[in-house]
C-alpha cells in the first residue's frame, strides 16, 4: 500500500511508523512559500514515483512509504522537520530540502546522525568536500559556469557584470563564477548582488551598463529571473542575458514574456527529451517521465521535478545494489553507482564524487517565443 504523508509542522494523525513491510523514505521539500516551484514539482514527481515502485512490489520486498514535510523554503523549519525525520519517524533516508540553503542548515545534522541525505538543491558546496552520507542530483555549479563561459568564448565575449541573488544558491554560484571566468579569459567588470525579495532591479541593471559590459550573468532564484529580463529591456540594456540550471523551468520564460527571448541557459536534457536523437542514453527514461508527469499534473515537467525523481532513483538503485536495507551498505552501494540515466544526466558516483555528473550532462537551451529551444546542436 503506498502511503504519502504530507505535513506542515507535524504529520498527518493517519501517518504510521514504518512496520516490518514497508521501509520509510523522509523528504523535505518547499511545497508551499516563495520556493514552491522547486518544492512542488518535487513532492509531486516523489509521489508519482513512490506509487510506481510500489505497484511494482516496492523495494527488496518492502513497500515505500513516503513521508513528505512542507518546509516552506525556511531553513529553521527544514532543520526542524529533519529532526523529526530521525528521531521520531527514523525514516531510512531523506531525499530534499528543495534549496540550497536548507540542505547546507541540515548537512551537519546527517552527518552526525549517519543519515542519508539526497540532495535536490543544487549549490556545489553540498557535496564539495565530499560529506560520507550527503549527495546531490542537479549539476555542479562549476560546470554550469564553464557552459556558460564556453559559450561565451565562442560568441566573442570578453568582458561581463555577474549579477546573484542573497540566497545560498546565489552566492555559491557568484563565488564559481569569479573563480572560473580568468581561465576562458572573461573579465569580470562589476559582480553585484541584490535581496531575493526585490521586484525592482534597475538600479543594479544601471551599474552593469554603466561598466559597458557585453553580458550579464544573473544566478537566483525566482522571482528576479523573470525581473531582470524585464528590467533589461526596460532600460534599453541590450545585450545577452545568460542564467544559471536554475532557470529551467517553462514558467519563468513565460513570466518573463517578450522580454524573456534570446536568454541563453544550461541545464540537463529533460527540457527538450522529444528533441534529442535516439542514440541518446536519457532519452528513453526523459520522455516516459516527462509523458507520466504531465498526463498526471497536467502541467509542464520542469527540471525541479526532475532532480527529485533522481534522488529516489540513485537511492532505490543502491537498496536493490545492497540486496538489504542496511543504511551502511546502501549508503556504499551509492557511492559506487555506474552508469545510471536519470533526467539530469547519467550518473557515475565515487568515494570523491558525490553528484556524479559531468559538463556532459548539460546542454544550452535558449528562449524562443516563450518557449525552450536548443540553442546548439543537440547529442
Amino acid at each position: 500500500m503506498f502511503i504519502l504523508c504530507v505535513a506542515v509542522g507535524t504529520a498527518f494523525a493517519g501517518c504510521k511508523k514504518g512496520s516490518g513491510d514497508t521501509v520509510k523514505i523522509g523528504a523535505i521539500f518547499a511545497v508551499t512559500g516563495g520556493a514552491s516551484y522547486l518544492g512542488s514539482p518535487e513532492a509531486r514527481t516523489a509521489q508519482m514515483l513512490v506509487d510506481e515502485i510500489n505497484d511494482k512490489g516496492g523495494i527488496n520486498g518492502k513497500q515505500v512509504e513516503l513521508v513528505i514535510k512542507d518546509s516552506e523554503g525556511n531553513p529553521e523549519k527544514a532543520i526542524s522537520f529533519a529532526k523529526q525525520l530521525i528521531e521520531e519517524e527514523k525514516v531510512f533516508a531523506i531525499i530534499g530540502p528543495s534549496t540550497s540553503g536548507e540542505t547546507m542548515k541540515i548537512k551537519s545534522l546527517c552527518e552526525e546522525s549517519k543519515m542519508l541525505l539526497i540532495s535536490c538543491a543544487a549549490a556545489e558546496i553540498i557535496v564539495n568536500p565530499v560529506a560520507k552520507y550527503v549527495f546531490k542530483t542537479p549539476q555542479k555549479d562549476s560546470h554550469v559556469a564553464r557552459m556558460i563561459f564556453e559559450t561565451m568564448k565562442k560568441k566573442g565575449i570578453a568582458k561581463i557584470g555577474i549579477i546573484s541573488d542573497n540566497t545560498g544558491f546565489g552566492a555559491a554560484g557568484k563565488e564559481q563564477l569569479e573563480k572560473i571566468a580568468p581561465e576562458y579569459g572573461v573579465a569580470v567588470l562589476i559582480s553585484e548582488v541584490y535581496n531575493m525579495k526585490a521586484t525592482d532591479l534597475t538600479g543594479v541593471l544601471a551599474k552593469l551598463k554603466g561598466q559597458n559590459v557585453q553580458a550579464v550573468i544573473n544566478w537566483s532564484i525566482v522571482p528576479a529571473q523573470a525581473i531582470v529580463a524585464k528590467n533589461m529591456k526596460q532600460i534599453k540594456f541590450e545585450v545577452p542575458l545568460f542564467q544559471s540550471h536554475g532557470f529551467g523551468n517553462l514558467k519563468y520564460a513565460e513570466e518573463a514574456g517578450k522580454a524573456g527571448d534570446g536568454i541563453i541557459f544550461p541545464v540537463g536534457r529533460l527540457l527538450v527529451a522529444d528533441q534529442l536523437p535516439d542514440t541518446n542514453k536519457q532519452k528513453v527514461l526523459l520522455q516516459k517521465f516527462k509523458k507520466d508527469y504531465e498526463s498526471r499534473f497536467k502541467e509542464d515537467v520542469s527540471a525541479f521535478g526532475g532532480y527529485a525523481y533522481d534522488a529516489l532513483v540513485l537511492l532505490f538503485e543502491g537498496m536493490k545494489k545492497a540486496g538489504v536495507n542496511d543504511r551502511e551498505k546502501v549508503r556504499d552501494a551509492i557511492e559506487q553507482l555506474r552508469d545510471i540515466p536519470g533526467t539530469s544526466g547519467v550518473f557515475s558516483l565515487s568515494p570523491q564524487d558525490h553528484n556524479g555528473l559531468g559538463m556532459n550532462s548539460l546542454v544550452i537551451l535558449t528562449v524562443k517565443d516563450g518557449k525552450f529551444v536548443p540553442y546548439e546542436k543537440l547529442d
